[in-house]
C-alpha cells in the first residue's frame, strides 16, 4: 500500500501512474517536453541523507574523557537527526530520501526508533513525505516491527519498487522515487541494475544502499558500476553507505552525502546531507544540482604541524596551541566538539624527548587542560613524525653502526626491499593464527613510515645516549 497515492490515480504493479494522459509508451522526451511547457512546473526540492548511524558509539577515545563532554559525543547522532528535521522545516523541500542505515545496527536501539518515529511525525505535521531504504547495518531481516511509522513514510522492501510523489491539489507526480532495501546484513545482490525508469512523468530517483565497484578497501555491499546508474534512466541517484561525500558520476548525477555525523578519526570534516535542486528542462530532461549542509556536532581532524626549528618546549607549546586556535576558527558555526589527532612533523631538536616515554602524553593532558571555549578542542593522540636536526647524506656516508643502520633502512625503501620486508621478517606476523586477523596488510606509505620510526629510534640511541 503507497500512503502518499493521490486517490483516482490508477498506479501499475511497476507503480507506474497509467490514469496521466501523457503516458504513451515510448514518448518520453514528447512527455516531458509536455510536462515543461503546460505545468511550467517551480525546481523541485528535495533533501538527501544516509548513514545517519543513530546512537552509535565513537570509537578510539580514552576512558578520561570529561563527563559532560562524552555524554555530548553519546547523543551526538541524534543532534544531528534533529538538525536534519530543523532543516527540513526551514528548507521545506518536497520530500526526505533516507538512504540506509539509520541505525547503526541491527538490534536498533529503543532509543534510536522512538527518535525516528518522533522526528517523522514531525516531518507529517509539516506535510513532507520521507522515503526509506534499509542497508547493511539495517536489513529487513531484523528490522523491528515494535515502531510503527506515520503515514508520510514510505519504506522500501527487497526487491525496487516506484511510488509516485505529489504536490498538494496536484494530480500529476511531481517525482518518482524508486527504492530497495538490503534484505539481510549480507547483501550481495546487484540492486542498481534491477532499477528501471517507469512511463510516469516527472523527476525519477533512485534511492539505495550500495557501494561503487571500483571502491577500495570498503565492504561491497551492494555493489554497482555506472553502467548500471546509467542504464536505468534515473535523473538522479540518492546513494548511501560510502561516508564521505562524493559524486559517482555526473549524467545521471549520483552522490553520497556521507554520513551525518563522524564516528572516528578516519572520518574526518563537516559531515552533514545534501539539499537537491532539479529544475526541468525544455529537451525533457533534468538539470540538477546539490548544495552540502552541514549537520553533525562533533568534527574529527587530522592536524599537521611543522615543528621545523623548534628548540624549546616554549616555543613547541606555543605552535600547538596556535595551531588549534586556527583549527577552532575554520570549522562550521554549528560544530560543538573538535576532536584532533595531532601530527607533529619537522626537523627538530626535541625529536627525541617528543620520543621518549610519556612526552606526548603529558603535552596531550596540558592542553586539554582549556577545554571551555567553542568548540571544545579534545586531543585524541599525537602522533610524532618529526625529524632530528640532522643531514641524512651525512649518515649514509658514516662508517659505523649507525650509518649501517641507515644503508638498510635507504635501501629497504625502493620498491623490490619493501616487498623483501613484507616476504621476510613481516611475513610470520601477518601469517600468525590471531595476528594475521586483527591486522591490515600494510600500504608502501606505511611501510616507509615504519621504516623512519625504526631510524629514528636508532638515532636517538645509538646518538643521543
Amino acid at each position: 500500500k503507497n500512503p502518499l497515492k493521490k486517490p483516482g490515480c490508477a498506479l501499475s504493479a511497476q507503480g507506474r501512474d497509467t490514469s496521466c494522459a501523457c503516458l504513451a509508451p515510448g514518448n518520453a522526451a514528447r512527455r516531458n517536453i509536455f510536462f515543461f511547457q503546460e505545468r511550467h512546473m517551480p525546481p523541485i526540492r528535495f533533501i538527501h541523507a544516509a548513514d545517519l548511524h543513530l546512537d552509535a558509539a565513537f570509537s578510539g577515545l580514552s576512558r578520561d574523557i570529561p563527563a559532560d563532554f562524552a555524554e555530548r559525543l553519546r547523543t551526538a547522532t541524534f543532534t544531528a537527526f534533529r538538525r536534519l528535521l530543523d532543516l527540513c522545516e526551514r528548507e521545506s523541500p518536497d520530500f526526505l530520501l533516507l538512504a540506509g542505515d539509520v541505525y547503526n545496527q541491527e538490534d536498533a536501539s529503543v532509543s534510536a526508533q522512538l527518535a525516528l518515529r518522533d522526528g517523522f511525525r514531525r516531518l507529517e505535521s509539516l506535510s513532507i513525505p520521507v522515503f526509506l531504504v534499509h542497508g547493511n547495518h539495517d536489513p529487513l531481516a531484523s528490522r523491528l516491527r515494535s515502531v510503527r511509522w506515520p503515514g508520510n513514510v514510505t519504506v522500501f522492501g527487497e526487491l525496487p519498487d516506484a511510488v509516485p510523489v505529489f504536490r498538494k491539489g496536484e494530480g500529476t507526480p511531481l517525482a518518482i522515487i524508486h527504492g530497495a532495501s538490503h534484505a539481510s546484513g549480507r547483501e550481495t545482490r546487484n540492486l542498481a541494475a534491477l532499477f528501471r525508469r517507469t512511463e510516469a512523468c516527472g523527476l525519477h530517483v533512485g534511492l539505495l544502499h550500495a557501494t561503487p565497484g571500483d571502491a577500495d578497501g570498503v565492504a561491497r555491499y551492494a555493489p554497482f558500476s555506472q553502467e548500471d546508474l546509467k542504464a536505468s534512466g534515473m535523473d538522479y541517484w540518492a546513494l548511501g553507505h560510502i561516508h564521505d561525500r562524493r559524486e559517482v558520476c555526473r549524467e545521471p548525477l549520483a552522490a553520497y552525502p556521507g554520513c551525518t555525523q563522524g564516528l572516528h578519526i578516519n572520518e574526518p570534516g563537516e559531515k552533514g546531507c545534501l539539499l537537491v535542486t532539479a529544475e526541468a528542462r525544455p529537451d525533457g530532461g533534468y538539470a540538477v544540482r546539490t548544495s552540502f549542509r552541514p549537520l553533525g556536532p562533533a568534527v574529527w581532524k587530522t592536524l599537521d604541524m611543522d615543528l621545523g626549528g623548534a628548540a624549546s618546549l616554549d616555543e613547541l607549546e606555543n605552535r600547538l596551541r596556535a595551531g588549534l586556535d586556527r583549527a577552532a576558527a575554520e570549522v562550521w558555526s554549528g560544530c560543538e566538539m573538535l576532536l584532533v589527532r595531532l601530527r607533529l612533523q619537522g626537523r627538530t631538536e626535541l625529536d627525541g624527548l617528543l620520543r621518549k616515554g610519556t612526552t606526548c602524553a603529558e603535552l596531550a593532558d596540558r592542553l586539554r587542560e582549556d577545554g571551555s571555549g567553542v568548540p571544545r578542542i579534545w586531543i585524541k593522540d599525537i602522533d610524532v613524525a618529526t625529524r632530528p636536526c640532522v643531514e641524512r647524506g651525512a649518515l649514509l656516508e658514516r662508517e659505523d653502526l649507525l650509518g649501517e643502520v641507515f644503508r638498510l633502512s635507504e635501501a629497504a625503501r625502493t620498491a623490490s626491499g619493501l616487498q623483501a620486508l613484507r616476504e621476510g621478517p613481516l611475513a610470520p606476523l601477518f601469517a600468525h593464527a590471531r595476528a594475521g586477523k586483527a591486522l591490515e596488510p600494510l600500504t608502501d606509505e606505511e611501510l616507509a613510515r615504519l621504516l623512519a620510526d625504526a631510524e629514528s629510534l636508532c638515532l636517538d640511541l645509538l646518538e643521543n645516549d
